[in-house]
């Protein structure tokens, strides 16, 4: 009998990858021509908990997570990486769209593709490639073409792709919103591994049953305005404001 194979070590980020945070907002207001797409933002991140983002449709959830993410520049505030390794912030975080793009490649060579870019090896490649599959329960369709995968399976793509940066810092938007309770029950079952293995995970969800789930604390924005910041049983036990509860009772904001 062949020996058997041994699981591959688990991903673990640097703890000076880690040390990028704390992530600080300071009166950031976003304007696209006269529209405010966000106002007057201030909040605080650090490691350890992870971070649901909440609010109606069109309250400025994915374009907070595109600013803390850099891919958008504010109108106007700050946003500063405090910790010691600020210097290396581009590089230690990922984000991963609601709706991914995926290369015209195998699912592994999309994965493979990302890391080549960061320069590693092609052996440790390979380690990352095989673990962030095996985690995402996509080991079987490896080398299956990206794009004909199902919707499911292309947003835990996505997530592998970005797990496998070991990324200190995860932004996902609504990384749920098209999947059926099985394939959401795999995605959240990789977040709650990625996080246990070092990485600040900070998402955007429609779904209150999943940020019931996920959530250890809770942003709750509406109409571009940041009004609650608060741990995630205070908030789904009593909100403090009367937009979040509306918002919890199903009232359309």
């Amino acid at each position: 009998m062949p020996p058997e194979r041994q699981a591959s070590p688990p991903l673990r980020v640097e703890a000076e990858r880690q040390a990028i945070l704390p992530l600080r907002l300071e009166a950031v207001t976003l304007r696209m021509g006269r529209t405010t797409l966000l106002e007057d933002i201030d909040f605080r991140l650090t490691a350890g908990p992870c971070t649901v983002v909440l609010g109606p449709n069109g309250s400025g959830k994915t374009q907070l997570l595109r600013i803390c993410d850099g891919l958008v520049a504010p109108t106007s505030g700050r946003v500063v990486w405090e910790g010691p390794a600020a210097a290396r912030a581009a590089e230690a975080r990922a984000l991963v769209f609601q709706r991914p793009v995926l290369l015209r490649r195998s699912a592994a060579a999309n994965i493979d593709y990302a890391l080549r870019l960061r320069g590693l090896p092609s052996q440790e490649r390979a380690r990352r490639i095989e673990r962030v599959l095996t985690d995402t329960r996509l080991a079987d369709l490896a080398d299956r073409p990206a794009r004909r995968l199902s919707i499911g399976e292309q947003q835990r793509l996505a997530l592998a792709r970005a797990w496998a940066l070991e990324p200190a810092v995860l932004f996902l938007d609504e990384p749920a919103s098209a999947l059926d309770p099985g394939s959401t029950g795999a995605l959240e079952s990789a977040i709650r591994t990625i996080r246990g293995e070092g990485t600040k995970i900070v998402m955007t969800t429609h779904d209150l049953a999943q940020a019931q789930r996920m959530a250890d604390e809770v942003l709750f924005l509406d109409d571009g305005r940041l009004l609650e910041q608060t741990a995630a049983a205070d908030f789904f036990a009593e909100p403090e404001t009367a937009p979040a509860r509306k918002f919890l009772r199903g009232e359309i904001l």
